[in-house]
């Protein structure tokens, strides 16, 4: 079992207001899974993406990865698990403007501590995995859309996460491009190396999922 919340609530202080974004949060993604979070705005699946990426804490509960507890850890030690076990996607892209596509992806071993020739080797292998060889030198604005949800998916993946966090990955994207990244996903997860939970508000993007989870009120439930 790769992921495995038990009972997780997170709450927010808004003022003299207690605000429960989520509610006694059940739910287990096995290794090799594709995994969709669907629900309306406000429905908490962000806070839960969150929390499965330890970007956030839960108030209560609690929560393991990959066989270990990781709700006791300080900062440093969930960074080190963030930066080991999981690869974030992002709608908005969040690419450094002013470096190549080859720069990009290699940032995240900048942090791993790896050498300058094994981060660029690394970083080539990713976006030849995305198609993007032939892309490698150039800056984000010379890139379409689709192309740059590619570098950020193959950045996301230079470190070889177990786990792929994608949230609305297709959000700024027009539909033919968006599709030509869901088929990028069903490619990676069918290779077996990558489990990928996905953040989605489109009920046709979480179909191609091979389970998906509900979210509303802050309450988990099997979407059927």
């Amino acid at each position: 079992m790769l992921i495995r919340l038990e009972k997780v609530t997170k709450e927010y202080t808004l003022g003299e207001e207690t605000v429960q974004a989520l509610v006694d949060v059940d739910l287990q993604i096995e290794s090799g899974e594709y995994l969709a979070i669907i629900g309306p705005s406000g429905s908490g699946k962000s806070t839960l993406m969150n929390i499965i990426g330890l970007l956030d804490r839960p108030s209560r509960g609690t929560y393991y990865l990959n066989d270990r507890d990781v709700t006791e850890m300080d900062d440093d030690e969930l960074a080190g698990m963030r930066n080991r076990y999981i690869g974030f996607v992002f709608q908005t892209f969040n690419l450094l403007p002013r470096q190549s596509a080859l720069a990009n992806v290699a940032l995240p071993l900048v942090y791993a501590g790896l050498d300058r020739d094994e981060r660029h080797e690394r970083a080539r292998e990713a976006l030849r995995s995305v198609d993007l060889g032939n892309r490698m030198h150039h800056l984000p604005n010379e890139l379409s859309g689709g192309q740059r949800q590619r570098v950020a998916i193959a950045r996301a993946l230079v470190n070889k996460p177990s786990l792929l966090l994608a949230d609305e990955p297709t959000g700024n994207l027009d539909s033919r491009t968006g599709n030509e990244i869901l088929e990028l996903f069903d490619n990676l997860n069918r290779g077996g190396n990558v489990t990928i939970a996905m953040v989605t508000h489109e009920p046709d993007v979480a179909a191609r999922a091979m389970r998906s989870v509900r979210v509303f009120d802050g309450r988990v439930s099997e979407a059927r």
